[in-house]
């Protein structure tokens, strides 16, 4: 999780160790004229507020770009943050300030008069060109959210098998990557059916691979939405973070971020989407429209479980409704299990 500030409390070793070592190269960059520099990324808000995201992070001399579209994956982790670095936010009228947490971060919930749809804020830094980035508003008449998982979900990544994931994360270019067949168009009706849809994307992958996130995902036609990633650094209290704690929180807080939405929840049953999305029927059923879960082939389970049983099953409710899965192995059955659902979609009204 992102924070909008260095953290003040004590750090467990790990992440005391990494930010010495963060120091160092840092300071040894600086000297060869190394500057921070903003990388936004997509954010979202309602009336009244914007959640804006972004990471400081420092640039050689002569360059003002801090993430490659189409580089090999190993390039994009590469990087050395930029902690405690003053950060000015316009949002419409209003001029935030705000400071870099002890990993380059922005996550802010600031004030907004920004009309409902798609707008822009900026992030200057002292002696550099204000840097843009997307958000997200969502209107009163919005009703409607799609929060997308995206390994196995929307990419093929066979992500816990350890020597794939390795390859497609440091050393794969994305435009070689495969897109889940139907994916795509599936989004395409839910996005017909509803202009205004909310669309938002929940992965345990790195902040890193935004970038060429958002390219895989602009190329194969899907909706724009913000990422809601990850760091896979120590945390304050350990080596390693929770991925299924970081989905579990964000969701949590968008359900409680936009109380006008109800949501289609899309996942995979590679992991713990099935789980989550349980729990989130159960702690809110009427906020749930939903869920939509990508079976892996027989070959797919047992390379990554070991056994041919996906490790979660929902168990919520009386299998009816939003409480009982849709399930298919692509796009194109999803689609047509929520058409018998009664989640209609191809531009008629869910």
């Amino acid at each position: 999780m992102m924070h909008d500030a260095p953290g003040t409390g004590p750090l467990h070793g790990a992440a005391r160790l990494e930010a010495r070592v963060s120091a160092v190269v840092a300071r040894a960059l600086q000297r060869r004229g190394w500057r921070p520099a903003v990388s936004p990324h997509v954010g979202y808000g309602a009336d009244g507020w914007v959640r804006v995201l972004a990471r400081v992070l420092l640039v050689p001399p002569g360059s003002s770009r801090v993430g490659v579209r189409d580089a090999r994956g190993w390039r994009r982790f590469v990087t050395t943050e930029a902690p405690g670095v003053p950060v000015t936010v316009r949002v419409g009228s209003h001029l935030h300030h705000a400071i870099s947490d002890r990993e380059g971060y922005l996550d802010l919930r600031l004030p907004s008069d920004l009309e409902p749809g798609w707008s822009r804020v900026t992030f200057t830094l002292e002696d550099a060109e204000p840097v843009e980035a997307p958000v997200h508003v969502v209107g009163p008449e919005t009703r409607t959210g799609l929060v997308s998982d995206i390994d196995d979900t929307v990419i093929e990544t066979m992500l816990p098998r350890p020597l794939v994931a390795f390859r497609n994360a440091f050393f794969a270019r994305e435009s070689t990557r495969r897109a889940v067949p139907g994916m795509s168009e599936l989004y395409a009706q839910i996005t017909a059916a509803h202009p205004d849809l909310f669309v938002v994307y929940l992965s345990t992958g790195a902040w890193n691979l935004a970038v060429p996130l958002n390219a895989f995902l602009a190329r194969h036609g899907f909706p724009q939405g913000p990422l809601l990633l990850t760091d896979w650094g120590p945390t304050e209290s350990g080596w390693f973070r929770s991925g299924q704690d970081h989905k579990r929180t964000e969701l949590r807080r968008l359900v409680d971020d936009l109380p006008g939405l109800r949501w289609l929840l899309v996942g995979d049953d590679g992991q713990h989407d099935p789980l989550l999305y349980a729990e989130a029927v159960a702690a809110a059923p009427d906020r749930v429209l939903g869920v939509a879960i990508r079976q892996l082939s027989l070959t797919q389970q047992v390379v990554i479980h070991g056994n041919a049983t996906a490790p979660d099953r929902p168990t919520v409710g009386d299998g009816s409704g939003a409480a009982a899965p849709v399930l298919a192995p692509d796009g194109y059955g999803l689609a047509d299990g929520l058409r018998a659902r009664g989640i209609v979609l191809d531009r008629r009204p869910i």
